[in-house]
Parts: C-alpha cells; structure tokens; sequence
C-alpha cells in the first residue's frame, strides 16, 4: 500500500528551497526578533545587575573608551553607552508600534468607508488623505511634536500621522474592487447591514497588504523618531532614546569621540534594515504576482 506524505500548508513549504527575498525575510525576522528580546529584557538584566541604570549620570568616567567594564564606553555626561543603547530599543519599539497601530487603526476603517460607501464622503475623505500625504512625512511629525509636545504618547501621535494616509489608500483601493464581487452582492440582497458587509466579508478580503505597511512604516517611524529625538522633540531628556544621544554625541565627534556616535548609530541602522527586510519579504507572500515570478526565474 503506497503511503502519501502529507503537504505542508503553503506558507511553510518556502522553507525547502528558499529564494533571496525569502533569505532576506528570515535575515530580517531575526534581526526583528533580536531587538524585540532587548526591548523586554533590558531591564530584567538591569534587574540582575548586568545592566547600569540608563538614566544614571555623572556615574562613570567621562567620555572613557570602551572597555571591559564599558563596553561601549560613556558619554560625555558619564552614561553608559551600551546600558543606553540597548534601552533606547525599548523606547523605539514603545513608540514605533504605539504609531503604526494607531495610523493603522484609524487609516483601515476610513479607507473601507471611503471605498464601499463612496459619494461625498469618499470625495471628502480623499481630499483630506491626499493632502495630507503630500506633505514630507518628518516635517509634518516635527510640526505636530511642537504642538503635542513630548512623551511616548506623544511622539507616537506625532509619527502616525503620517501614515494614516498610507493605509486610507491601499485599503480603499481594495475595498472598490472587492465590493463589486458576488458574494458582496448576495450578502447586500440578503439584507446585511453595512457594518456586517464590512466587518464579515470585506475585512479579511483588503488588509492582506497591511501587515506589510505596517513593517515598513515602523521602519520608517524609528528613523523619524530619531529626527525628532536629534531636534530634542521625541522623549523626555532622561529617556534613553537613540536620536537625542547621536545629538549629545555630536560635538564630542570631531574631538575623537567616536563610540558614542557608532555605537547607537549602528543600532538604529540594523533595526531600520531588519524591519525593512521583514517587509520586503512579507509583501511577496501577499502579492501573488511577486509569487508568480519567483517561480518562474526558479
């Protein structure tokens, strides 16, 4: 009797030969992953006292060279630069994800609105979005921290802005072709409600593409929110954030200083590349055309 191996589902049969979008996506959800572990358990290390407290000045020596007892070194105000830049992941991820889900949250359902109810309030919707899409993401954030002030809540409010738009359109554009399906007819004939139209059979069927502006946009947010800590309008002072110690870092540069501006530079860089590649990787899943073509150069 011929026995018959069971397929793997097909988000995980990428796994026996894997292109070079699909590497750079696990490189990518590492990198991610690595930094997610940071950002929860920096202060259990601090905790365990392999960690300095990051907000602790004129504790170390001044501007001393990495070393065994300092890894990273200190900064010109006595920190300790690895303390502060494995909790300045913490900070970036706080408001970063606070920013994405909140544009998320408010750009997915205007979009399904805009998209399936149309009229006016479509014409509305799409002024507004494109208006505001025009506008250079950092300067609008760096105009709203102004008004907002700082703060996580507050840096994230300033950042989503942004990206509302962002997912207004792509969730519209999906919502106008898919509405027109038949089985949105069937459920309109049957007597469905608008919001169970749209919670029930539209949803699932126009957010495929948001997981992936999501990693993007959160790549995006981290770089904006060290715009804004490098102005000194993100965090408070004595948060451990990347941008404000690249800014404090700056003048000790030319003297040569270099680990206070390396070492949290490169941190920003790798996480920036990791979401990116996470994203890039993620947009081939849901994109069959993407899919498609990989098979074909296969």
């Amino acid at each position: 009797m011929a026995i018959t191996k069971r397929r793997l589902p097909t988000f995980l049969q990428f796994g026996k030969s894997l292109n070079l979008s699909q590497k750079l996506m696990l490189i990518g959800l590492a990198i991610t992953l690595f930094f997610i572990f940071l950002a929860f358990f920096a202060p259990v290390l601090q905790a365990w006292g392999w960690l300095q407290n990051p907000k602790d000045f004129l504790s170390n020596p001044i501007h001393e060279a990495p070393s065994a007892k300092h890894w990273f070194g200190t900064s010109r105000l006595g920190y300790d630069v690895f303390s502060r830049t494995l909790f300045g992941a913490q900070a970036a991820l706080q408001v970063v994800i606070l920013a994405t889900a909140l544009s998320m949250i408010i750009g997915v359902p205007l979009g399904m609105l805009s998209g399936y109810l149309g009229g006016k309030l479509d014409k509305v919707l799409l002024f507004i979005m494109d208006s505001i899409y025009t506008l250079p993401g950092l300067l609008l954030s760096v105009t709203l921290a102004f008004v907002v002030g700082r703060g996580i809540l507050n840096a994230a409010i300033a950042i989503s802005i942004a990206y509302i738009p962002q997912y207004y359109r792509v969730v519209r554009n999906h919502t106008v072709s898919v509405k027109t399906e038949v089985f949105i007819e069937a459920a309109q004939a049957m007597g469905a409600s608008t919001w169970v139209v749209l919670s029930r059979y539209l949803f699932f069927n126009v957010i495929q593409s948001v997981p992936v502006l999501f990693t993007l946009n959160a790549a995006d947010a981290i770089l904006v929110l060290g715009g804004l800590g490098f102005l000194g309008l993100g965090l408070p002072e004595e948060v451990a954030e990347w941008g404000h110690d690249l800014k404090q870092a700056l003048e000790a540069l030319p003297t040569g200083i270099w680990w206070t501006t390396l070492f949290p530079g490169l941190t920003m860089t790798f996480m920036v590349v990791g979401l990116s590649l996470l994203g890039e990787g993620l947009n081939e899943f849901v994109n069959p055309r993407l899919r498609r073509e990989n098979r074909i150069r296969k």
